[in-house]
């Protein structure tokens, strides 16, 4: 056989297109959303949520597809014990009346085939409100240890406390929150 034909041969096998509407399940072992918020002028606090899951569909030929992202915001990590409890508490995730945090995207945004930006409704803590996350690190390929179809991106936005009612200690504690979701889907 031809050493480019076989090539071809392989490329085709193991290459994957996103043209067409595809279905993805989001990867809970490489998706944690995490958080960073101004800690009284004195420092940038971080913390991050341990359980995702979520549904993704991308059909960039059309620029279309949607994105459904479910937070156990119970799974609140910031490496201090009595602070997770605190911020699963009523002063803030009130977790025991809102258990999740959902983001369902109502549309997406593309450059050519590269997923970019989604627009859709935040819920959390029982409110919700429009946010227009900024995607970038968009790639999608063959997983070269699962040698699954995975799409992977990082999204971010900024968005207020307040404007979900979990305001405590606003504005000494910052309003402002920068919101990142590191995903990683695997096709269905």
């Amino acid at each position: 056989m031809h050493p480019k034909l076989l090539a071809s041969i392989v490329a085709a096998t193991f290459s994957f297109s996103v043209a067409a509407a595809d279905s993805y399940t989001v990867d809970p072992r490489h998706t944690f959303p995490s958080f960073e918020i101004d800690h009284l002028g004195f420092s940038i606090q971080r913390g991050r949520f341990n359980q995702t899951e979520g549904r993704i569909t991308l059909a960039p030929a059309s620029a279309s597809g949607s994105i459904d992202i479910v937070i156990d915001a119970a799974s609140i990590s910031t490496g201090l014990a009595d602070l997770e409890k605190h911020l699963r508490g009523e002063d803030f995730l009130d977790v025991a009346r809102f258990p999740k945090i959902l983001f369902k995207s109502k549309q997406l945004a593309f450059d050519k085939e590269k997923l970019v930006g989604a627009d859709g409704d935040l819920t959390l803590h029982g409110v919700t409100r429009p946010v227009h996350l900024t995607v970038d690190r968009f790639h999608c390929g063959v997983n070269p240890i699962s040698m699954k179809n995975v799409c992977g991106a990082n999204a971010t936005a900024t968005i207020k406390r307040s404007d979900f009612d979990v305001d405590k200690y606003a504005p000494a504690l910052a309003d402002e929150v920068k919101v990142s979701i590191q995903i990683e889907a695997i096709k269905d």
